[in-house]
């Protein structure tokens, strides 16, 4: 009888340790899935953050998309616009010089005709003296001919007088021909010097526009793997929360089965 207590409490203190250590082994289990569980949750806020910042950085390099997107259709309308304007200038320029040549033909042909008036008025008034000196040596045609020669020599004088004005008028319109051919030739020049410009700006715009693309890109691939990265996380933390579960099950049953095992411990001793 004594032998078989013996064996029956040797039993018990067998199963109390083996209980003890299974409920150690669970503690441990418990204590690793709360540091699991810790670190998958500090994964997950690292991941949340690295979300919010890539979709800022998306936002920011959208913005950005669209800002140089309006540069460039801007740039290409002051282009365009600036084309319009040399082009322009530049058949003003023709015009110009299409005006200045007529006028300095113009005037080339009144200063001929000056010089024509005025040696048909000399010769007028030769004929005239010619004419009086045959009139008082009674030469009666000839004082008919004066009269005609002073009708000349007005015609002469007033042609004369009205080429002199168009000459004037021929110089001031070279003058002002010339004017307009200097300040369109500098418009001209201030043209070229706008779209070369013009020019530069675009190719810039176009490529920050082609850098932004870029960076949108990117920033769309970092957004899919932080929300993969999210998604992988939630899982684990969710796997970490069943086997925290599952340890804190297995810990409150080895606490009861040690009770147990205490209590029919207890027991055989006071049998015993």
């Amino acid at each position: 009888m004594r032998r078989h207590l013996v064996h029956l409490l040797a039993l018990a203190v067998l199963g109390l340790g083996a209980a003890a250590y299974a409920q150690d082994n669970d503690d441990k289990d418990i204590n690793k899935d709360k540091k699991d569980l810790a670190a998958d949750k500090q994964d997950l806020k690292k991941d949340q953050k690295d979300i919010r910042n890539d979709k800022k950085d998306l936002t920011k390099d959208r913005t950005d998309r669209n800002q140089d997107a309006r540069d460039v259709r801007n740039d290409q309308r002051d282009l365009n616009k600036d084309r319009t304007d040399r082009n322009k200038d530049a058949r003003d320029v023709r015009q110009d010089q299409k005006n200045l040549n007529k006028d300095r033909t113009d005037r080339n042909q009144d200063a001929r005709d000056l010089r024509k008036d005025n040696r048909d008025l000399s010769k007028d008034r030769a004929e005239l003296r010619d004419d009086r000196e045959d009139c008082k040596e009674g030469n009666k045609a000839d004082c008919k001919d004066i009269s005609k020669d002073k009708k000349d020599i007005a015609n002469d004088r007033k042609d004369a007088a009205g080429d002199r004005k168009d000459l004037r008028t021929d110089n001031r319109d070279i003058y002002k021909d010339k004017q307009d051919l200097r300040s369109d030739r500098k418009d001209l020049r201030t043209d070229n010097r706008d779209i070369s410009k013009d020019k530069q700006d675009l190719r810039s715009d176009r490529k920050d526009l082609h850098a932004d693309n870029r960076d949108i890109s990117k920033d769309k691939q970092d957004l899919y793997k932080d929300r993969k990265d999210l998604h992988a996380d939630n899982r684990d933390i969710h796997k970490d929360k069943k086997d925290l579960k599952k340890d804190r099950k297995d810990a409150r049953k080895d606490k009861a089965d040690i009770k147990k095992d205490k209590q029919d411990l207890r027991r055989d001793r006071r049998r015993g």
